[in-house]
């Protein structure tokens, strides 16, 4: 397969300020750019993680109106919310699939908790509303706990991983790591790779290289477009991951594409 899902992650962690319409836009443009597939999360106008799905719908509304970009919305990040308040956007029609944390990390200097009584709630309700999961994996260990799950519930196949790499505390971004992360993705399922803090393309061209099937860029993770200059939006982190799949030999999915090539619509 030369063919790669690009996935935006537009709204930086630090952004205080959430319009839905300028979010959606943006989307649109980075649809438009070459991404498959847009990484939320629920937000209140002040940027930070809630339960209140009010921005969001208004957001993904806005989206669906004028794209067919896969839809993911996140069930974590870093916060005080309930395994059941992080679930929310589970139950949204508009989201087709969902982030799934499954081991708890340290990111920089808080700790991501994600005890495994609150993943299996979140994969339960996963797959009782039949949203198609990205297993972010921060360390080898979520990767065994993860290949554990697979084991006790009916996941549709096939299983897509996501190696983050990159965030203080936690597996860093190296060729060494990426290695040692891929080594432990089970046979029979797809990874992709996230790169947090991100100066330059080369981890997510050595993935590329390894056989990432997806790539996620965006101000989530960073905003550098090379070492020495800042995007002044998502779209040109979207055209350069284009220009170097090309440059590779691959290209970009459609949404159509990625839906079927990761079964999203057999939910």
């Amino acid at each position: 397969m030369n063919k790669v899902l690009i996935s935006v992650a537009p709204v930086a962690s630090t952004d205080k300020n959430i319009v839905p319409a300028d979010i959606a836009a943006e989307v649109v443009s980075c649809w438009q750019a070459g991404a498959a597939m847009v990484h939320l999360h629920v937000r209140d106008a002040g940027g930070n993680l809630t339960a209140d799905m009010s921005l969001l719908a208004e957001t993904l509304r806005l989206i669906r109106k004028e794209s067919d970009i896969i839809i993911e919305v996140s069930t974590g990040g870093v916060s005080g919310l309930t395994i059941q308040e992080r679930c929310v956007p589970l139950y949204s029609e508009l989201v087709e699939a969902c982030s799934l944390n499954v081991g708890s990390t340290n990111l920089g200097k808080a700790v991501y908790c994600n005890p495994l009584d609150d993943v299996e709630y979140c994969i339960r309700e996963l797959l009782k509303m039949n949203k198609t999961p990205e297993v972010e994996v921060f360390e080898i260990g979520h990767i065994f706990a993860m290949k554990e799950f697979m084991e006790q519930y009916n996941f549709c196949e096939p299983v897509l991983f996501s190696i983050v790499l990159g965030h203080k505390g936690e597996a860093p971004a190296t060729p060494q790591a990426l290695a040692a992360m891929i080594q432990m993705i089970p046979a029979g399922t797809l990874w992709g790779i996230t790169h947090a803090n991100r100066r330059d393309f080369s981890i997510i061209a050595a993935a590329l290289g390894l056989g990432a099937s997806t790539v996620r860029i965006g101000f989530e993770d960073s905003n550098y477009l090379d070492a020495n200059t800042i995007a002044d939006s998502n779209v040109p982190l979207v055209a350069k991951t284009v220009r170097l799949l090309q440059a590779m030999d691959k290209e970009p999915m459609s949404p159509a594409e990625a839906r079927k090539h990761f079964n999203i619509f057999s939910r």
